[in-house]
């Protein structure tokens, strides 16, 4: 269906589009009149209806503060429509000028000149018609605004009191409230940040622990002279809420002592705002309830001994989660994933997960104590890993048994394991296949510092990972290896900063290596390869490593590297983004040997709730060539 439309009808639709235009950018650049009816009593009862037209000359955000709030431009709201006599007018004119320094004495404005200029209606020429508009022109020039001169603090009851005694806590506490004060001298006063200041003072003091903490007075005094406000305040502390006894409700399955444990204060403790949220944030990410709140008692009598009340609902004790995915470096997937939240009855938590793809196959299972004192967890998990490259096939075998902590911004693992790898190189015309076994023991410490505006969609801030480990190893099969002592240290660096105009950008630099006598033989998964879409995109899933014998090996030293800059297309499309990059690194057998590949390109972000969904397409240097990376996964 075709839809034509003629030039008149286009004039008559854009026309009040046109108008409606012209009244927004009168009302944003010049005074604004405000039309009312105004119903008018004469001496012989008989009423006539005169329309009234108020025009506000003042700055721009001050006329708006008048219009909202000043009697005359709200006349048809007060009325309601009711008739208003010519006295009520005439009152309401009258006390125009006090009503505007009132309001803008809440503006800091002390020495404003208002004038209201009126004009009386004029009759309209023949008997019984309507007399002429009568407008009032309120002119205001606010003049100079005060500043704040000078600040008194005084602090009042169990705070000064433990301050005086030479308390350090509440000393620095004092020190902190009058540094945090929002109105400090020579800033401009207005009453609304007067207020802002106040109350962000007495949340601070609150949120110290003195929840009681109230005002007893406060002023502002005002030298119109001087334009000049002295601010005096007096603050009430009342007592600081200590830890008594936690009191745990909503446990139907789980253990009291697994709650408690993760408090971590003891009992007589600040109850500061930050401990209690801590407290909280800790008991949600132990997976092991739904919802969590933690308050205490508000009661000043109980102050030294406050009862912390925890109100939990837990998690359904089994769950089950399926799906399917498909990378680039892996291609489709399955996977499986089962969690007991109690298992046989006891503290023990157990997660299984199996996942099959064309490329890689593991079967991950893992049973650890709930946490423990200091958020402390035992740890015993075995791994099966099958991964199949162009080369060659990988099988791993893992045992571990460790101690976990897991923290808001610090995560560390130390653990025991024995390993025992297989690696099979290929069949080719060239060179003959082989096959080549490892076993190792070796002891390892994983440590994790994040510091995020969000974990799953960052955009600020960093992570840092940290690997070693010490190790022995045993070797056997086609090659010359032997085995022997070996040590292992990683590190992955990975920033987020914002760059301004909508742009962000992300740096990775990730560097490892395998300390060895030449012949010793360590597990390749202690070992690296590089490429892919987290290593150098524009080559494939581990792709960069050392050439022996004609195949792509593991090697002893990893280095890679990404800069990437992205921003979202519009503001109406907040959550997909563009983005450009380069990628550089590999995996050698010595730093010396090793020669960064370099792979560009742009790609696509869709930055869902479960995390971000790539599209890349990367130029590799090397190959000459593009090449897609693709990663997304679906929960079903």
């Amino acid at each position: 269906m075709t839809l034509r439309l003629g030039a008149a009808t286009v004039l008559c639709c854009a026309a009040p589009l046109w108008l409606s235009g012209c009244a927004m950018w009168a009302s944003m650049f010049g005074p604004e009149t405000r039309p009312a009816e105004l119903v008018v009593r004469s001496g012989d009862d008989s009423q006539t209806t005169l329309p009234v037209r108020v025009r506000i000359e003042a700055p721009a955000v001050l006329r708006e503060l008048i219009e909202k709030n000043l009697d005359l431009t709200r006349l048809p709201t007060l009325s309601g429509g009711d008739a208003i006599g010519e006295a009520e007018w005439i009152r309401l004119v009258d006390a125009s000028p006090a009503q505007v320094r009132d309001l803008l004495q809440t503006e800091g404005y002390f020495s404003p000149t208002v004038t209201v200029r009126r004009a009386d209606p004029v009759a309209a020429g023949e008997p019984g018609l309507p007399r002429a508009p009568r407008d009032v022109r309120v002119e205001v020039t606010p003049g100079p605004r005060a500043r704040v001169s000078r600040v008194t603090l005084e602090v009042q009851g169990e705070l000064q009191a433990q301050a005086d005694t030479g308390d350090a806590r509440a000393q620095a506490l004092l020190e902190d409230l009058r540094k945090a004060w929002a109105l400090p001298p020579r800033s401009t006063f207005r009453n609304p940040a007067w207020s802002d200041a106040k109350a962000a003072l007495l949340a601070r003091l609150r949120a110290a622990g003195y929840v009681t903490a109230g005002w007893s007075g406060t002023a502002a005094e005002v030298d119109r002279e001087q334009q000049a406000v002295r601010l005096f305040l007096v603050v009430e502390s009342g007592p600081l809420f200590r830890a008594g006894e936690i009191q745990v409700e909503g446990l139907q399955v789980h253990e009291a002592a697994t709650v408690r444990n993760l408090a971590e204060f003891s009992r007589g403790a600040p109850l500061t705002e930050i401990v209690l949220l801590d407290y909280q944030e800790r008991l949600q990410k132990s997976g092991l309830f739904e919802s969590v709140t933690v308050v205490h008692d508000l009661d000043p009598a109980n102050a030294a001994a406050a009862r912390v009340q925890v109100s939990l609902q837990e998690q359904t004790l089994q769950i089950y989660t399926f799906g399917v995915g498909y990378s680039a470096n892996t291609g489709p997937r399955a996977s499986v994933e089962h969690i007991h939240r109690r298992l046989f009855g006891q503290a023990l938590r157990s997660r299984s997960y199996l996942e099959i793809g064309g490329q890689k196959q593991t079967l991950d299972l893992e049973l650890s104590t709930h946490p423990g004192p200091n958020r402390r967890r035992r740890v015993a998990g075995l791994a099966i890993e099958r991964l199949e490259s162009t080369d060659d096939v990988v099988v791993s075998e893992r045992a571990r048994l460790g101690q976990a902590y897991d923290g808001q911004r610090l995560e560390r693992l130390f653990f025991v394991e024995v390993e025992r790898g297989q690696r099979t190189t290929r069949v080719s015309e060239r060179v003959a296949a082989s096959r080549n076994q490892t076993a190792a023991v070796s002891g390892n410490a994983h440590i994790v510092l994040r510091q995020l505006d969000s974990v799953v969609l960052p955009t600020t801030g960093y992570t840092l990972a940290l690997q070693g480990g010490l190790g022995q190893s045993r070797a056997s099969g086609d090659s010359d290896a032997i085995g022997g002592p070996f040590s292992r240290a990683y590190a992955r660096f990975t920033g987020y900063l914002p760059l301004g105009a909508a742009w962000y950008g992300q740096a990775r630099v990730e560097l490892g290596q395998v300390i060895r006598k030449t012949r010793v033989a360590a597990p390749d998964s202690q070992l690296w390869r590089a490429g892919g879409d987290d290593s150098v995109r524009g080559y494939g899933y581990r792709d960069l490593g050392p050439i022996v014998d004609g195949a792509v090996t593991s090697g002893g030293a990893l280095f890679t590297s990404s800069l990437e800059l992205a921003r979202p297309f519009s503001a109406q499309l907040p959550s997909l983004w563009g983005a450009v990059f380069v990628d550089a690194g590999r995996a050698a057998s010595s730093f010396r040997q090793l020669t960064p590949a370099i792979g560009a390109g742009f790609g696509l972000r869709w930055r869902s709730p479960v995390g971000p969904l790539r599209l890349d397409l990367a130029y590799g240097e090397e190959l000459r060539r593009w090449r897609v990376h693709f990663s997304v996964g679906i929960a079903l």
